[in-house]
């Protein structure tokens, strides 16, 4: 059986709410701060997630150098945006860490 990272739940200081008003959806703590042990925990997850993404960008930069067929140029291309995009939001998780805790 595999084991899992089990992550608590987010906590709250006492001056802020998790409740929501309709424009910004449910449970939306804008300026939550992320409890210690959970932000730990949380760092560790994205700097393993970072060390994921590094092999796939520099596989995806390797592949983007080769000689292929066009329609697997097409491919690598949808897997470079991908890659793009999943750090991009790596960096903002990264960002929102640090601010939050």
């Amino acid at each position: 059986m595999k084991s899992e990272s089990k992550i608590p739940k987010p906590s709250f200081t006492q001056s802020q709410s998790a409740t929501s008003t309709p424009a910004e959806g449910p449970a939306s703590p804008v300026n939550a701060t992320i409890a210690p042990e959970q932000a730990v925990e949380i760092r560790r997850l994205v700097h393993d997630l970072s060390n994921g993404l590094e092999i796939i960008i520099q596989s995806s930069y390797l592949l983007s150098t080769s000689e292929l067929p066009e329609d697997s140029r097409q491919w690598v291309k949808l897997l470079e945006h991908g890659v793009q995009q999943a750090a991009r939001v790596n960096q903002e998780l990264r960002a929102y860490i640090l601010e939050h805790s």
